[in-house]
């Protein structure tokens, strides 16, 4: 039973765009709003916004785009790994924040920490997919 859920093809895709959804979805809400997306990227010290915002949308649309895709996955979840591990130093950055900002930070880089593991995870897997078939 358990073997052929996940052998399931419909699974495997759910999987990739549940695995993603972080990031497709706010690079989605940064495209929809593009004023939102430069004023997030200029509160986090981010210049100039507007090339910040245009680069996040791109590295989350086209990672996320890529993994669902299952085509270059290794590019995809190497570029949203790495995005993410940027993320943690830019805007998560817990050692220099105090009390409840603190704690809240950490336990987001912790989580975004897990995530770099999944993305590393999706890519084993997709390769070692594409060396049996």
């Amino acid at each position: 039973m358990i073997r052929t859920i996940l052998a399931n093809s419909v699974v495997d895709i759910l999987a990739r765009i549940l695995l993603t959804f972080p990031f497709w979805g706010s690079g989605l809400a940064k495209l929809i709003d593009f004023r939102g997306g430069m004023a997030e990227m200029a509160m986090f010290g981010l210049h100039p916004p507007a090339l910040f915002n245009a680069a996040t949308i791109i590295v989350q649309l086209a990672g996320s785009a890529l993994i669902i895709a299952n085509r270059a996955v290794w590019l995809g979840a190497g570029a949203l790994g790495v995005f993410t591990a940027l993320t943690i130093g830019v805007v998560h950055h817990f050692w220099w924040l105090e009390g409840e900002r603190g704690i809240a930070a950490f336990h987001t880089a912790a989580e975004h920490i897990g995530m770099i593991g999944a993305l590393v995870l999706v890519a084993i897997l997709a390769e070692r997919k594409r060396l049996a078939d």
